[in-house]
Formats: structure tokens, sequence, C-alpha cells
């Protein structure tokens, strides 16, 4: 039996307001090169056979990143599709780029997310190959309280996960849960898709940290560093 085909939407649509930059977190340099641009060549590895990339980004971001992709030289072939009002309507953008597939796996990931390991990737993938709906996640190291009334209350944590990207789903269970109306609840994939599939979850890694303060930044290039 042939491995279905893979493809990867790639959300970018930061402004660097929390990081306090002069530009959009995906394109401030790490280690010399921009965080989405390490994105992307994660997905790229040969290994994972992924066949269609789409970056999804402001328009306004677009020149910017064409240019970046000059100067850097990159010759990984991928579309880019204008971002839509959140995060549910720029995946739903993408989405509608891959409308010549019929079927396959599709992973949506977080463009800030340049740390990701081909074995996350990997993992996620095929578990949606297998079960229809899977994401990375991985356990909470710090002690959980909720919040009440009359204060707080501890939760258990080990029946808490912290959820990551990339989120593989088959192309038509996605496509079909993103023709449903966009609600506020909606934080992630997952969140869109779990009304009408279950979601497995994968073990993530902790190294596969969200770029979004100036501490992330030192991290990710602590982490780089250290690989």
């Amino acid at each position: 039996m042939s491995s279905p085909n893979r493809f990867a939407i790639l959300v970018a649509g930061g402004s660097g307001t929390r990081m306090g930059a002069g530009q959009p977190k995906q394109f401030l340099e790490l280690l010399g090169k921009p965080v989405l641009l390490h994105t992307l060549r994660r997905f790229a590895a040969s290994s994972l056979g992924v066949q269609q990339f789409v970056v999804v980004l402001p328009p306004d971001q677009f020149d910017t990143w064409h240019h970046l992709c000059t100067r850097h030289q990159v010759s990984i072939p991928h579309a880019v599709v204008g971002g839509g009002h959140s995060r549910w309507a720029s995946v739903r953008n993408g989405l509608k780029h891959l409308a010549a597939f019929t079927e396959g796996i599709v992973a949506v990931h977080d463009g800030v997310r340049p740390l990701v390991s081909a074995a996350v990737i990997e993992n996620t993938y095929a578990a949606a190959a297998e079960h229809g709906a899977a994401i990375a996640a991985v356990a909470p190291k710090d002690s959980v309280r909720g919040l009440s009334k009359e204060g707080s209350y501890a939760i258990d944590r080990s029946h808490l996960r912290l959820v990551q990207t990339p989120q593989c789903f088959e192309l038509e269970l996605l496509r079909r849960a993103y023709r449903l109306p966009e609600l506020p609840t909606f934080t992630d994939d997952a969140s869109v898709v779990e009304d009408l599939h279950p979601i497995h979850l994968v073990e993530g890694d902790y190294r596969n940290l969200k770029i979004t303060t100036r501490e992330d930044m030192l991290l990710a290039e602590a982490i780089l560093r250290s690989q």
C-alpha cells in the first residue's frame, strides 16, 4: 500500500507586538536566518516526503518574504497565500490552495515553531494516517490551578496536555471541519475538528517552542547551537 500524499500549511500571521520587535517575529533572525525559514527547512527534509508547502502570510508581508527568500537563496518550492482575519481564516485560505488534491495528510504548523524535530513531524503525520487526526502535545511540568469565584483550585496535571503543532489530519476531514462556521472556541485546528472526529495525541517535544517573546528567541538560539 502506497503512503498517502503529505502537505504542510505553515501559518505565520504574527506582528511582533508582544515581542516588542520592529518586524514580525517570523522574520526575526535566528542564527542569521529568518525564523520562518528555519521552520520551512525542518519540514522540507527529504526523509519526510512532503509534496506541497503552503506558507500563509499577511498580504503586506509578501514582498518581505520574497526578498528574504532571494537573499537566503531559498530553493524549496512553496506557495505563498494571504492570511485572513484570524488563524482560522488563515488556515482555511491555506486549505483552498490544496483544492486540486483529493486525498492525503495535511499538517498545519505554526510558522514560529522553528525547532520542531523530524521525529515529531514524522510521528504526527504517521498517526494521522492511522487515526485520521493527530496532534503533538506534551505534559505540563508545573502544578496547575483553575480559577473560580472563590479563588483557585488544584487540577490533576496528569489529565492535562500542552498542545503544540504540527497538527495533522486527513485532507478531506480538515476540509469538512473548515466548512463549518467559525466559533470563538477555535483556538487551534484540533478544536475545529474535534466535533467531527477524535483527536489522537502524539508525544511532542519541550524544545518545540513557539517564538512569542524575546526570551523565546534566546532559548531557541541556545537550543540551535547545541544541535
